[in-house]
């Protein structure tokens, strides 16, 4: 049997390729590993389980094509390195509306901005949320989440949940 060293590689690059989307759930979405957190106020403090969005493909697909969240499910979009205040999201093939923290390195809410889902079919057409502050790691949670439970920027998050979170 003659060996084809090309198959081989393609094959290897395939399936390398389609990893790098993540597993998904029977109706298509990107399950991320879920993490327990909490948002600590002067008032309380207000438990989430939120998606962990860590990679590149992950945080690009983000919330797409979701018609629905539980009531304290976000997402949390993680990064190595500290983000420009220029830096911001978009609510393109995003279907309900959003509010996001962005958050700084120390847990530190540093802005929050209401998103409205984009109806374009492209992207280009869809408006940019930027942070206005630098920012290490964001948080996205249904539209009023915040206001509704006055969580404000100067407020906390504390992820994986810690003793804080358990008052």
């Amino acid at each position: 049997m003659k060996r084809q060293p090309g198959r081989w590689l393609f094959g290897l690059c395939f399936a390398a390729f389609f990893a790098g989307f993540g597993a998904s759930d029977a109706n298509g979405r990107t399950t991320l590993p879920i993490v327990d957190a909490c948002f600590v106020t002067d008032d309380g403090i207000h438990n989430v389980a939120l998606e962990v969005a860590s990679k590149d493909k992950q945080r690009q697909r983000g919330l797409m094509g979701r018609g629905e969240m539980g009531d304290h499910a976000g997402m949390l979009f993680t990064y190595r390195r500290e983000r420009s205040a220029s830096h911001g999201f978009w609510m393109f093939q995003t279907l309900i509306p959003l509010d996001i923290a962005y958050i700084d390195s120390n847990g530190r809410i540093v802005s929050i901005r209401s998103m409205a889902p984009c109806p374009s079919a492209q992207g280009r057409d869809c408006p940019n949320y930027p942070s206005g502050q630098p920012f290490s790691n964001a948080v996205e949670m249904n539209a009023g989440y915040f206001e509704d439970r006055d969580i404000n920027v100067g407020d906390r998050l504390h992820w994986p949940a810690d003793d804080t979170c358990h008052r």
